[in-house]
């Protein structure tokens, strides 16, 4: 399908992506959103997705409330104040609203239980990844399991069409990077943030703190998988896919799951299992930038170090504009380095948007979030939608909103 013929273009592993949207042109697809809290969210300056640390605490709760219902006079949970755009939750709901895509929450790990029906995975909100002890390792492997078991209860349901995995975690571009470089992935200056100008240098210092006090306490030496150095790079595909101890010779690799416990977050452990199970039946976007590339650089992990089933070429990762061309990161450079992933992303502007709010995305703000950029590929490839018709349906949303 080429670039023009509908407002998405595949960034990375063009072939594959190309083949895998042809093959799920004019499916209606399932959205499931997995919602988690890592306390490394509350630093002050990390993330912009909502104005204060306190707002931040809230802000998945928030979203999943305005995902599930819509716009309400009284609701319980607003959707947070940010510095500046609007909630990428008003997006995505124009989406499943319009199109009625069966939604599905998962309560991975929130401070306090959502606010609208979700389903409860047992997990538990992580501390800060400078700690090197985010989750316990029973709480991931139980994550990881329901991951399992309900991704392929998911694809049951979706036997020839896909599903889309999506994520609200705040602070989870910074928990992604540290999972990234555990995994011995060149990420750091390349990921993305909700802030105008990533901020790199924050998120390095935090995730060097996370991987020395991990390195400390769970052994894996300096020259290992865990290192938070620029050495470690993934080496090349023959690597990865065979039982060669990998780039770093031999007892390098840190075991995934532990890498999750000591600096993750409940989220992508989920996710990992979820797009690992289904997409053995059907196919899957990983919904999101950063965060799903490091989904995807773990599952792939996961999968080799247990010797797992899946089907890398059901996968890809679905995104928004803003995010693949992100001057202040390189996105396109992060899955180009993690490898066999095609990246795509939706070529939604808000440049003539009466909003903004709305406008606000293209001077660099919010960028992405609770499946935005996937949804907006959805619909294109479900009914078509141009520029038109999903500018039109995110504005409606926005103009209710703002009354």
């Amino acid at each position: 399908m080429p670039d023009g013929a509908l407002p998405i273009r595949v960034y990375t592993q063009i072939p594959a992506g190309h083949r895998w949207l042809q093959r799920y042109q004019g499916y209606q697809p399932a959205f499931a959103c997995v919602l988690g809290f890592t306390e490394t969210g509350l630093i002050p300056g990390i993330s912009a997705a909502g104005a204060t640390p306190d707002d931040r605490r809230y802000t998945a709760i928030a979203d999943a409330e305005f995902l599930s219902q819509g716009c309400q006079t009284n609701p319980q949970y607003p959707l947070p104040p940010l510095a500046a755009g609007a909630s990428p939750a008003i997006i995505t709901r124009a989406v499943v609203e319009t199109l009625s895509l069966p939604v599905y929450l998962f309560n991975a790990g929130l401070p306090q239980p959502p606010s609208v029906p979700a389903i409860d995975l047992g997990g538990t909100s992580a501390s800060c990844l400078t700690s090197g002890n985010a989750l316990a390792l029973a709480t991931v492997k139980n994550l990881f399991e329901q991951g399992l078991t309900w991704g392929e209860k998911l694809a049951q349901n979706q036997p020839s069409s896909y599903l889309i995995l999506g994520e609200c975690v705040v602070g989870g571009t910074t928990t992604a990077l540290a999972v990234l470089t555990g995994l011995g992935i060149k990420a750091a200056g390349k990921v993305n943030s909700s802030h105008p100008q990533c901020n790199h240098a924050q998120k390095w210092e935090i995730v060097q703190a996370g991987l020395q006090a991990a390195r400390e306490r769970w052994g894996v030496g300096e020259q290992g998988r865990w290192g938070a150095g620029e050495q470690g790079s993934r080496g090349d595909e023959e690597n990865v896919h065979s039982n060669s101890p990998g780039p770093l010779g031999p007892g390098a690799q840190g075991p995934p799951l532990e890498l999750i416990a000591a600096v993750g977050d409940p989220m992508q452990v989920v996710v990992a299992g979820m797009a690992i199970a289904a997409s053995r039946t059907t196919g899957v976007m990983l919904a999101g930038g950063t965060q799903m590339l490091a989904v995807y650089a773990l599952m792939r992990d996961i999968a080799l170090k247990y010797a797992l089933n899946w089907q890398p070429e059901q996968i890809v990762v679905g995104t928004t504009r803003w995010v693949a061309e992100d001057p202040t990161g390189d996105t396109v450079g992060l899955a180009q380095e993690i490898g066999s992933v095609p990246l795509i992303a939706t070529q939604l502007s808000f440049v003539t948007s009466r909003y903004g709010k709305l406008q606000a995305y293209e001077q660099g703000y919010v960028k992405e979030g609770v499946g935005a950029g996937a949804s907006c590929i959805a619909a294109s490839l479900y009914k078509g939608w141009k520029q038109t018709q999903l500018l039109q349906a995110i504005e409606s949303i926005a103009e209710r909103f703002a009354n």
